[in-house]
């Protein structure tokens, strides 16, 4: 691709247009009837309440098909399916992931007609997933697998990697086109980010180091789902102070995260079934400006926009097939453990004595909501929303959003993504954020109380 060839308006426009749309859908806060969102949101809401009658049975009938059709590729290995990378991609997967999807088939059944053990499908457990997180996983992957492109495939990585890199690189390691996805992830929505950060892996343009750093520390949890978690700990007056507390201890863990295990033994390798490894060194006779503008183009000229909609499309069936059903068996599971085990009593009991050494008051009933957030994000602010001390009860709203991986969303979409973690990667780095971003919360904290 070369930085010197010209390039005409309609093809500057060609990168701008559809660069601009996808940065107001995905990176622009609006404030609507005093909520904080962004535009995709905004349409996966109205998708949520306008077939908000039909989303059960078309969840139940996606994740049951999925099983099926796994079913039929393990055991009879039909032609129509093997021979086309993208189904063979779908539904050939690997036999932990096949027990998975068979696991989320009864889960599902049992949730949507409400049989078998009440700790499956009960309100806090599978019907949590099923009735409040996975529609709402629904509207957003469908917006955002068909809307991705306009980020990915207009040239807008490619600007942002030439300006960017000198800073993103020493910084937190990572090229300076991640700029894009970790904003989109922070100030978007965390899955969002994880969604983007597999496409672009996938694609051969983060190694397999790079695309973990980002999918595991940048997927915030959106704005307004900050706002409700301050909203039930009766702290909604402190917003600000709130958020502020949030950008600080996240950009904490953001810088040391990536310079520790489990990621910093990542291999620097790229996605064995990619083409393309991006490489952004910018010639030495050109400014950084310039040539993003000219690369930019260039990956606008070449995209077509029948292989853009095409794309989209098999974007919604592999987050919808490949994802979800992850989704519903490891949450459920999670949030099985979480209400009716003492497992993270258990486990939280340490964070009595650091609660106690940062004077966080009431540190006993505090400790269990330190670890309980790798279940579910909400979990923390339900356990924290009876303590007396509005001290405590900030503390624990902000470790809860910093802590990132939380297995009924983030945590399933990443094992079910084709990002190099597992199981053991994410429980550490969740621990790590932890006990990087409490001291700070709780400095912050008695700053503000």
């Amino acid at each position: 691709m070369s930085s010197r060839e010209g390039y005409s308006v309609n093809h500057l426009l060609k990168f701008s247009i559809p660069s601009l749309v996808g940065i107001f859908l995905f990176m622009i806060p609006l404030s609507i009837q005093g909520e904080i969102t962004i535009p995709v949101a905004l349409l996966a809401s109205w998708i949520q309440s306008t077939f908000a009658g039909v989303l059960p049975e078309f969840i139940t009938s996606v994740i049951i098909l999925t099983a099926v059709m796994t079913f039929v590729t393990k055991v009879f290995k039909p032609d129509w399916i093997l021979e086309k990378p993208f189904l063979k991609g779908l539904f050939g997967v690997s036999t932990v992931w096949f027990w998975t999807r068979m696991l989320a088939m009864v889960f599902v059944i049992m949730t949507f007609f409400e049989v078998g053990p009440q700790l499956i499908w009960s309100d806090a457990t599978g019907g949590l997933l099923f009735n409040d997180l996975i529609p709402a996983l629904f509207a957003v992957f469908l917006f955002a697998g068909l809307l991705l492109p306009l980020l990915l495939d207009f040239g807008l990585l490619e600007l942002c990697g030439a300006l960017f890199t000198k800073i993103i690189k020493p910084v937190f390691t990572l090229p300076g086109r991640s700029s894009i996805d970790c904003l989109a992830s922070w100030l978007g929505d965390g899955t969002i980010g994880v969604l983007l950060t597999n496409k672009q892996y996938e694609e051969g343009y983060y190694t397999k180091r790079e695309a973990a750093v980002i999918g595991t520390t940048f997927s915030v949890v959106s704005i307004t789902f900050t706002i409700v978690v301050l909203t039930l700990m009766d702290l909604q007056h402190m917003f600000f102070q709130y958020y502020l507390t949030i950008v600080v201890a996240g950009l904490a863990a953001a810088l040391i995260c990536p310079r520790i295990p489990p990621l910093s033994g990542k291999q620097d390798q790229y996605y064995e079934h990619a083409d393309n490894h991006f490489d952004e060194k910018i010639p030495g006779d050109i400014s950084s400006f310039k040539w993003g503008i000219n690369q930019a183009v260039e990956k606008a000229k070449s995209t077509r926009w029948a292989a853009v909609i095409k794309g989209g499309g098999q974007n919604v069936l592999d987050m919808w097939m490949g994802v979800i059903p992850i989704v519903m068996a490891i949450g459920t599971v999670a949030l099985i453990v979480a209400e009716y085990t003492p497992v993270f009593e258990f486990i939280g009991a340490p964070f009595i004595l650091i609660l106690n050494l940062l004077q966080i008051p009431e540190a006993a009933a505090a400790a269990p909501s330190m670890v309980v957030g790798f279940a579910d994000m909400f979990l923390p602010a339900v356990l924290g929303s009876g303590i007396e001390s509005p001290l405590t009860r900030f503390v624990i709203a902000c470790v809860s959003v910093t802590q990132l991986i939380y297995m009924s969303e983030v945590g399933g979409l990443l094992l079910g993504s084709k990002l190099p973690v597992n199981f053991k990667d994410l429980v550490i780095i969740f621990i790590e954020r932890t006990l990087i971003t409490l001291p700070i919360i709780a400095l912050m904290a008695h700053l503000f109380f």
